[in-house]
């Protein structure tokens, strides 16, 4: 039996999509609130500062990987105009509904469907750009689902992984305090559950570090990766560039 992390558990591989599933189908309506309050607001920086590094023109095809609510999805469409797409896409069917219904009240339809980033159904060399913001730390095989990201890319085509990372080593008491402390209590105050958001912060801690992250892009078919750190790196944006 092959076994991977849920959190801090061992569980088996075949569990843990499932799990994941559960962890996003219980925050998925309070999602956004808890974004914010979790954040401070910043995560909205965070992914303001990805929509600039991505750089997108007009007629640019984008695949939105893990889409969740649509924050990502909403901005690339204004960039990308009505000659080009955005694919929005999610494994977890309740965070997609809210996404594609908040996008639908902002007056834009892009296409929205379920699939798995470890099995992406398009053909090679689709698209410009795919983006994945807070979504590759919760997948069972990530080297699988980087190349087949790298796959969909064109020659030249560009990959965001936007992700919580290694924290800057002054301030790892004060993180690990808030993550473990205030995040739960938060979740059950407002989503009514905090063992998901101690999963969160959990997932966090097991995730690969800056370099880490860089090295398995490098590995998994992306000739230039650089990354950015944010927030003293409790969120990094790797850049990789499919050779």
């Amino acid at each position: 039996m092959s076994t991977t992390h849920f959190g801090f558990q061992s569980v088996d591989e075949s569990e843990k999509a499932g799990r994941v599933r559960g962890v996003f189908d219980s925050v998925a309506s309070r999602y956004d609130v808890m974004n914010d309050l979790m954040s401070g607001g910043l995560h909205r920086a965070w992914k303001a500062y990805t929509v600039m590094v991505a750089n997108l023109k007009e007629g640019d095809r984008v695949l939105d990987i893990a889409g969740g609510t649509g924050d990502l999805a909403l901005a690339f469409s204004k960039k990308v105009g009505t000659t080009g797409q955005v694919v929005h896409t999610d494994i977890n069917e309740a965070m997609l509904r809210v996404g594609r219904d908040r996008l639908i009240n902002r007056g834009v339809i892009l296409p929205t469907l379920v699939c798995d980033a470890e099995a992406l159904p398009f053909p090679d060399g689709h698209f410009d750009l795919v983006s994945v913001a807070f979504g590759l730390r919760n997948m069972t095989h990530k080297d699988v689902a980087l190349k087949e990201m790298n796959r969909v890319l064109r020659p030249g085509g560009k990959l965001l992984v936007l992700e919580f990372s290694k924290v800057a080593k002054p301030l790892e008491k004060a993180y690990d305090w808030y993550s473990f402390k205030v995040l739960p209590a938060m979740g059950k105050l407002v989503a009514g559950d905090d063992a998901s958001y101690r999963y969160l912060a959990e997932s966090i801690r097991m995730h690969p570090g800056q370099q880490e992250l860089k090295g398995l892009m490098q590995q998994c078919g992306f000739g230039h990766v650089d990354y950015h750190n944010m927030t003293g790196g409790v969120v990094a944006l790797h850049v990789g560039i499919k050779c």
